[in-house]
């Protein structure tokens, strides 16, 4: 039989002077900077009909409702809502760890919204159109959790398992970043983008990742240890993290019904090549 992969990575990946990047800051920074690049990509194509500058724009503001959207999601989901008034400052402790899919992706709504009014686009078309580019860095997040050894699974006999040196023993356990990289990483880019390749009806393409999310981070929390300060929320088995992917399924759903009698949205000139 053979050993167990250990899980035991330097989180830091290099450090200048006193200054010390993380690999999982770089996976975030990846993402950011490849979706933006896909998107450009994308917009030059005529699939958003404004100018790079604003489509700059909406990547900085989706950018920061990522991280402001994670922390506060993470506060008010994972931790005792007694911090509020028992020490209100913690919200800004980014170091200590702590960030939530759920509230960045609100997080990104409300300034998709936001970009939206502002430049008279309609906010499905806006979020149709940046759907495709989120899982590029959901998938480098979970490689940074990877790295870091946290959101181990439950112990396993299976030959995937691995020992997580974080982990309270030493016991191989699912690898449950790296289900996760997989699944809500490479196989939702990979359908969304080739979904996307083509105009599709508005809401097609948001109901999609809301689907495929809801159904994916669904499935793997069933192979995942739940936060400690939360443990499981019903019937031995309930995580918040299913209870909060249950309304991305509904609201998925809901979505591509309604794709079948909506619009398309509008597609400008292919902007052309500089040169």
């Amino acid at each position: 039989m053979a050993t167990p992969f250990v899980v035991h990575f330097d989180p830091v990946a290099f450090s200048i002077g006193p200054v010390h990047v993380h690999w999982y800051g770089l996976m975030y920074l990846g993402g950011f900077l490849g979706g933006w690049a896909l998107g450009e990509y994308r917009r030059r194509q005529g699939r958003l009909p404004v100018s790079a500058d604003r489509f700059g724009d909406l990547m900085f503001y989706a950018m920061m409702g990522v991280v402001i959207g994670g922390r506060v999601g993470y506060m008010l989901f994972y931790t005792a809502i007694n911090w509020i008034w028992a020490d209100p400052l913690a919200i800004f402790r980014v170091w200590d760890g702590g960030m939530s899919f759920h509230g960045g992706l609100l997080g990104v709504l409300v300034a998709g919204l936001w970009w939206s009014r502002r430049n008279g686009i309609k906010f499905f078309d806006t979020v149709d159109f940046v759907a495709p580019l989120v899982p590029l860095g959901l998938g480098l997040g979970r490689l940074g959790n990877f790295i870091n050894g946290e959101l181990w699974g439950k112990p396993t006999d299976l030959p995937i398992g691995m020992i997580f040196k974080n982990a309270p023993d030493a016991l191989p356990r699912h690898p449950n970043p790296l289900y996760e990289f997989a699944l809500e990483g490479v196989t939702m880019f990979v359908v969304l983008w080739l979904f996307s390749m083509k105009p599709r009806p508005r809401y097609a393409v948001s109901g999609m990742f809301a689907l495929l999310y809801g159904v994916f981070r669904f499935t793997i929390e069933f192979v995942r240890v739940p936060d400690p300060q939360l443990g499981y929320l019903a019937f031995g088995w309930v995580t918040m993290g299913q209870i909060l992917s249950l309304p991305l399924i509904a609201v998925g759903i809901l979505l591509l019904i309604l794709s079948h009698r909506a619009p398309y949205a509008p597609v400008a000139p292919p902007v052309a090549a500089a040169g």
